[in-house]
């Protein structure tokens, strides 16, 4: 029998305690093993056809101890412990689940937890199948956007500022023409990272300034990005990092003459799956409906 991924977290992480450093495709192995997953098991599909039962839900129990910091992937596709992983298994628990992972912060601000969408079995019963399908479409883009940010985070500043390009193209700026975006050259950018043509002759530019942060930006960063527009005699300016932006900051930018639109790490991946910038489609559900009006009879 096919175990549900919560029961899949526990051995997982036990055999990530030696300090190895395993492939998914290892912890398949061990996980086939463990459970004594028969071939015509391995083979069992999700109702969609595009993937197998048992490796979805291997790695929706890994996606879950990463969300919770128990586990780390050093390089894509590659898993090991982490100290706070460690700390589990020297206490463990009968089972690892959703529940037991609320304990940490980490967690809950990586799946973007809100405690109207919990989702245990006695509240699942309450619920129709239209909210059931938006609760797993919410959870499913909450859990995209964490790995998205992580992946953004993990590419070098100058394929960021790329990036922070490509999407206002994507989203319609510059006539949605690519060469009407440039990144500027970094040793002469003066503050400013990319430059977006409004019209064809370059008569209206956006500036952008992206930061691959983990720290609050703050308001000085801003005003300094706000000095480099005043240097280019602009008045729009678009500042993006990674990270989250401080109270003065969203201050500072009300209180100025200039339009400067900050967008936050959560924000920024919002608006890469929005524009599907650095994402594709997995599968797409086609929902139906009685069609009233072809039974109307003349």
């Amino acid at each position: 029998m096919i175990p549900d991924f919560q029961s899949i977290m526990l051995l997982l992480l036990k055999e990530l305690n030696n300090d190895s450093i395993k492939t998914a495709s290892d912890l398949r192995k061990d996980m086939i093993s463990y459970f004594n997953i028969t071939e015509s098991e391995q083979q069992e599909k999700l109702p969609s056809g595009k993937q197998y039962v048992f490796y979805n839900r291997i790695a929706w129990a890994i996606a879950y101890l990463k969300m919770a910091g128990l586990i780390s992937s050093p390089r894509r596709g590659e898993y090991q412990i982490t100290i706070e992983g460690k700390r589990v298994l020297d206490n463990p628990p009968e089972k690892i689940t959703i529940s037991f992972l609320k304990q940490f912060p980490i967690f809950l601000q990586n799946r973007n937890y809100d405690e109207k969408d919990i989702t245990e079995t006695n509240k699942i019963l309450e619920k129709t199948p239209d909210e059931l399908i938006d609760i797993g479409f919410k959870q499913l883009q909450n859990e995209l956007s964490t790995e998205l940010i992580n992946q953004v985070k993990n590419c070098t500043p100058d394929f960021f500022e790329k990036l922070v390009v490509d999407l206002l193209i994507r989203m319609g700026y510059g006539g949605s023409d690519i060469g009407n975006g440039e990144v500027t050259q970094r040793t002469n950018d003066e503050g400013i990272d990319g430059i977006i043509k409004e019209d064809k002759l370059g008569l209206d530019k956006i500036y952008l300034q992206a930061k691959k942060w983990d720290n609050v930006v703050g308001g000085p960063e801003i005003q300094k990005f706000v000095g480099a527009l005043q240097g280019k005699k602009a008045k729009k300016g678009i500042f993006i990092t990674t990270s989250t932006f401080s109270r003065d900051a969203y201050d500072y930018v009300n209180n100025i003459d200039c339009t400067i639109i900050l967008i936050d790490g959560k924000r920024l991946t919002e608006l890469m799956i929005e524009n599907e910038v650095g994402v594709s489609t997995k599968r797409v559900l086609k929902i139906c409906k009685v069609d009233t009006d072809y039974f109307i009879e003349e």
